[in-house]
């Protein structure tokens, strides 16, 4: 399936009553999902293409000094280990590099994103269980 082509198979589903897709073809896996705003493309080079064209800039701020931590892929959003335990990370707080700022759910994988510098929280750009893109603006650190 030709780049263009999922695009528009993606603006078909997003303007539709359906609540669920799934397709394949040559391995690659396309799954969407209206109900919970999701949508997942098992071919890497497709899912980065496509998320180019849905990249936003990063929001206005106060905070405009320090380094952007980027989201390294499409998932859920965690700022928890689960939904009892304290945030990994808040504003304020002083981190060191390798610490572990949140974890994002791709596919049912939990992967851990790291702080690479050591400085203090200054921003979270994002909420809870929120749906992330690849390269979104999620902390600032100075």
């Amino acid at each position: 399936m030709e780049f263009e082509q999922i695009v528009t198979l993606i603006k078909t589903v997003s303007n539709s009553s359906l609540t669920g897709f799934k397709y394949e073809e040559n391995g690659v896996k396309i799954s969407m999902s209206t109900g919970n705003e999701q949508a997942t493309i098992g071919n890497d080079k497709v899912l980065k293409e496509t998320h180019k064209l849905t990249e936003e800039p990063a929001p206005i701020t106060e905070n405009t000094s320090g380094e952007i931590v980027k989201s390294p892929l499409v998932g859920t959003f965690y700022a928890a280990a689960s939904e009892e335990a304290e945030p990994f990370v808040s504003v304020g707080e002083q981190v060191k590099a390798g610490q572990i700022l949140a974890i994002i759910e791709a596919m049912k994988l939990m992967n851990e994103v790291e702080a690479d510098q050591d400085g203090e929280i200054v921003e979270i750009l994002v909420e809870n269980e929120d749906m992330v893109e690849f390269d979104q603006p999620m902390f600032r650190i100075r």
